[in-house]
Formats: structure tokens, C-alpha cells, sequence
């Protein structure tokens, strides 16, 4: 994993997920993200060297190479900060108390895939964005 890059785990069958990754990309600017689904080989791997549950993650994780990892709600605020510009606006929303914000986060990743559908398998990205992917 390449130190100066951030990367986000994402839930590779999820249509919401594939669309917010998607979002994401076309505004990383910086080229500072690189990506991995949950259910990957690496995936598991990061999850498992963190400790965190495979069986219980319902989350998107941002992982800051030797700073820390983030999940649910704080994990998607601190995306959007990197977007730079009037995105860094979006952390004003960290006032809100974070059960509040993780409890319409898992309201929402709850219903993911009745409301949005799924996959049979994770995205295979364009080859323009194949490097991105872990």
C-alpha cells in the first residue's frame, strides 16, 4: 500500500457504494485515494490486520496509512474534507454527535440493497482506473 495514499474499503457489490466510489474519483483531484473492496483478498487482509470483523463490518472504511482508520459516518465526513474547496465545509456536520450521524449512516447501510440494489460481483474498473485499485 502506498504510504502518501489514503484508502477506502467499500462494499463491492453494493450499488450505492459502487456509486459513491464513483463520486469520489471524479472528485479526487489530488489523486489521493485508492480503493479496495471489503470482500477483496487485500480487503480482508487490512480488516484483519486492524482487528475489525469482517461478519460485522456494514461500513465504508477510510484507512490513513500510519495514522489511523475510520468508519461509518467519520469515514465518509473525512473523504469529502479531502475533496478540498467549499467540501471542507462538510466538517461541520462532525458536530453533530456521532451516534446521532452513525445511527443514519447504519439506517441507511442497513437498507443498501433493497433501496439501491446489488451486484453479483464487485466492479471491475476501466482500465483508466485500474491503478486505483488495490
Amino acid at each position: 500500500m502506498e504510504k502518501d495514499r489514503k484508502l477506502i474499503l467499500f462494499d463491492g457489490v453494493c450499488n450505492l457504494c459502487n456509486g459513491a466510489i464513483q463520486f469520489v474519483i471524479k472528485r479526487d483531484k489530488k489523486d489521493t485515494f485508492r480503493y479496495a473492496a471489503l470482500q477483496s483478498d487485500i480487503g480482508l487482509q487490512l480488516m484483519q490486520e486492524r482487528g475489525i470483523d469482517p461478519s460485522k463490518m456494514d461500513s465504508i472504511i477510510l484507512i490513513e496509512p500510519g495514522v489511523a482508520y475510520f468508519t461509518k459516518s467519520d469515514a465518509a465526513l473525512r473523504i469529502g474534507q479531502d475533496f478540498g474547496g467549499l467540501w471542507k465545509a462538510i466538517a461541520l456536520l462532525t458536530w453533530i454527535p456521532r451516534p446521532i450521524r452513525d445511527g443514519i449512516y447504519d439506517i441507511i447501510a442497513k437498507n443498501r440493497y433493497r433501496w439501491f440494489g446489488r451486484k453479483d460481483a464487485c466492479m471491475i474498473p476501466t482500465p483508466e482506473l485500474q491503478a486505483k485499485f488495490l
